[in-house]
């Protein structure tokens, strides 16, 4: 699994951006920037091992990805979560469900969401989202 991003110059600033996780960082060369955009994803999981790579396309777009797509879903969800500010509870409701693990469960990696299931989960969150899929061509 990879999500992608945009890195463009700002000023004397390159910005590396990804979208679906509303991340943003920046360094003072390209390169630098993503070296920047990897160690701001592995902060944000702070899980031991985890390690994003980081794919250089054309035209400022690149993709982030990881062996551990496991751990990308669970970092997705969580930082949908963080920006909705919605409960566990407002989430479960959302769903129809009475537990909030119907949520929570997906959100800390325990299980991996079918795509049917992932877009359940993002719909609860972000009404207003759409998963766009697309076969990358990066290598």
């Amino acid at each position: 699994m990879r999500f992608s991003g945009k890195v463009y110059k700002d000023g004397k600033f390159w910005l590396a951006e990804i979208p679906i996780l509303d991340a943003l960082t920046q360094g003072h060369t390209r390169k630098e920037a993503f070296e920047m955009v990897a160690d701001m994803l592995e902060t944000m999981v702070n899980k031991e091992g985890f390690q994003i790579q980081v794919f250089k396309g054309s035209h400022g777009e690149f993709e982030v990805g990881s062996r551990d797509s496991r751990t990308l879903i669970s970092l997705l969800l969580q930082r949908k979560l963080e920006l909705s500010g919605l409960s566990l509870s407002q989430v479960a409701e959302r769903l129809g469900v009475s537990s909030q693990n119907a949520y929570a469960h997906y959100e800390q990696g325990r299980s991996v969401p079918t795509i049917e299931k992932l877009n359940e989960l993002l719909n609860a969150v972000c009404p207003n989202t759409e998963i766009v899929i697309k076969e990358s061509v990066l290598a």
